[in-house]
């Protein structure tokens, strides 16, 4: 009798621990690390690393994991006038914030090594072409070996883009991660264009995305920085643009700004930059992911 009342105990102790392991499963972002909580988390899912809006509290960067950046990184990065918000976002945020952040082409000194523009052909993603920055990266990192990140952004293009367009820029990608497996390659959503959820341009960025997710990959999700304001209000849904403009009535207009709409009641909160095509807060929060990027690169586990 004593052995049976043991052989059911036994049971129900294994069928218990059976389903609380199933309820941490049923978490989707469940991978040992951080998940976003929309509060100064990024969003790690099994191998993916999601640089998105929930990354844009630079206070929340320890000053070392800024400092692991600097020592470990050297970054080349290849962008036209949108991308260009990360690098003036970037400048503004040392004469804000200090020369913690400071960085260069060459890396001398105590600056983060970022090459800015350092391609010899292509412009970004799709100029003038959709492949012509993957032989330009081959021959780029051939010559410099020592460059361990490589970032690329787009300029419109992925808003014209169709499914097989953007299936290339990710088999291409692939390939390269495939053949420089010392070097990180950093995936970029296009920018947003006013056409909303129901758009091209969101259609395809969610195809960027889910790819990322299932394969493990780095993203730096530009558009997701676009549709949030620091406060975490969402403008997604009010078919924003890239100059940060929403429809704040729902009447199918863009009649407000709400970087603009931040910044007057946030005065000390920001630092003027120059943002091509937009608002000096959308250059000020690319720069705080690009950090917050950086910083997670250098292995920094996150807040």
């Amino acid at each position: 009798m004593r052995i049976a009342r043991y052989i059911v105990a036994t049971y129900f102790i294994i069928m218990f621990s059976v389903f609380l392991i199933s309820c941490d499963s049923d978490d989707p972002t469940e991978s040992g690390d951080v998940s976003d909580d929309g509060d100064g988390q990024d969003t790690l899912t099994g191998d993916a690393l999601i640089i998105d809006h929930s990354c844009t509290d630079i206070d929340a960067i320890p000053e070392q994991a800024i400092t692991d950046a600097k020592e470990q990184l050297h970054i080349a990065y290849g962008h036209t006038s949108h991308g260009s918000q990360i690098v003036t976002g970037m400048e503004g945020l040392v004469t804000f914030k200090g020369a913690l952040y400071s960085f260069s082409n060459g890396g001398t000194g105590d600056n983060l090594e970022l090459r800015d523009r350092p391609f010899p052909s292509a412009q970004d993603l799709g100029n003038p072409n959709r492949t012509l920055w993957e032989a330009d990266t081959r021959a780029y990192l051939d010559a410099n070996s020592h460059i361990n990140v490589v970032i690329w952004s787009w300029c419109g293009q992925v808003s014209t883009a169709s499914e097989e367009d953007i299936d290339t820029y990710l088999t291409l990608m692939d390939g390269l991660e495939a053949d420089y497996p010392d070097v990180t390659f950093v995936y970029m959503t296009g920018h947003l264009d006013g056409m909303g959820l129901s758009g091209n341009l969101h259609i395809r960025n969610e195809q960027i995305r889910d790819y990322c997710v299932q394969n493990g990959k780095v993203l730096y999700d530009f558009a997701d920085i676009e549709t949030w304001d620091p406060d975490g209000t969402y403008f997604g849904d009010k078919i924003p643009n890239d100059n940060c403009d929403y429809d704040s009535d729902d009447n199918g207009l863009r009649d407000s700004n709400w970087a603009q709409q931040w910044q007057v009641a946030n005065p000390s909160g920001w630092y003027d930059c120059s943002s091509a095509h937009s608002q000096p807060l959308n250059a000020n929060l690319k720069a705080y992911a690009a950090w917050w990027l950086w910083a997670r690169l250098a292995g920094w586990e996150g807040p």
